[in-house]
């Protein structure tokens, strides 16, 4: 194509955004981290059930699912979606540099994380937990590890700082990634794995017999689909997505698809924040 043919393309493309700016989506950015005709939305690579990047390219997992319905609900087909990894330390960084336009990745609502971001849901409560290997029989909870234990989680985290601030006896081993925590686990360099109960379903689910989920919850995890700060009308929309993904039964649907192979049965949906 000619450049003045480009150049006259170009022209049409103004005019008619021009006219019709609040039907044609492909004429804005997106929010930020969007070209227009694509979202970028940041979640998980290593997360069965959750956050999943498949062989094939292709994604899944709870996270994922919730994500597709509120970017559809934006206007975007999934094929119009952009993934992107968001491992927990840099979520808020590439939400506030605007790589993303919203994260869905386990991640849970904080006062501290609100100072940087703003958050529509929560869509999912969960709680902190324990994973061991399926032969360990000695760890039943968190007071257990302080027996010259090695217990393992990801930087950043909200399980991570949980463990530093209340568990200083605990001997903790941070890497950037839970699969990372797993396989470390699996070959013996640590003893557990921390972080929230769905996550460690989901782990325990793909390895069938390797693991086991120990002792009760010792959090509440909120999570929340992580947004540019003070985008009050994207929160608007994605909170009323959310809402009508659980009323519609979707959200059932996408929990008992992802999550019900691990032996979680589907709670009620939490209430939205105001």
């Amino acid at each position: 194509m000619s450049r003045k043919s480009r150049s006259s393309r170009a022209l049409v493309a103004l005019a008619f955004c021009a006219v019709l700016p609040l039907t044609a989506t492909a004429c804005g950015d997106g929010g930020s981290g969007g070209d227009g005709d694509t979202i970028v939305i940041g979640t998980k690579f290593d997360q069965p059930g959750l956050g999943m990047k498949n062989p094939d390219g292709s994604m899944s997992g709870f996270d994922v699912d919730v994500a597709k319905y509120v970017a559809g609900e934006l206007g975007y087909s999934p094929e119009q979606i952009e993934w992107k990894e968001a491992p927990s330390a840099q979520r808020e960084n590439l939400i506030q540099n605007g790589q993303v336009t919203m994260i869905a990745a386990t991640y849970s609502i904080t006062d501290a994380r609100k100072e940087k971001v703003d958050f529509a849901g929560p869509y999912l409560v969960t709680g902190q937990s324990l994973l061991v290997r399926s032969d360990n029989n000695d760890i039943t909870g968190p007071a257990s590890l302080e027996n010259n234990k090695v217990l393992c989680s990801v930087s950043g985290s909200t399980p991570a700082q949980k463990i530093k601030d209340e568990y200083n006896g605990v001997q903790l081993q941070q890497y950037d990634t839970y699969s990372a925590c797993i396989e470390a686990l699996k070959n013996g360099a640590v003893d557990a794995v921390t972080t929230d109960e769905v996550i460690l379903a989901g782990y325990a689910a793909q390895s069938p017999g390797a693991f086991k989920v120990v002792g009760e919850p010792f959090s509440e995890e909120r999570y929340g689909i992580g947004l540019k700060k003070g985008d009050s009308d994207l929160r608007t929309k994605v909170n009323d997505a959310i809402k009508k993904m659980e009323d519609s039964g979707a959200w059932k649907e996408a929990f008992d698809r992802n999550l019900g192979p691990a032996g979680i049965a589907a709670p009620t949906p939490p209430p939205l924040d105001s």
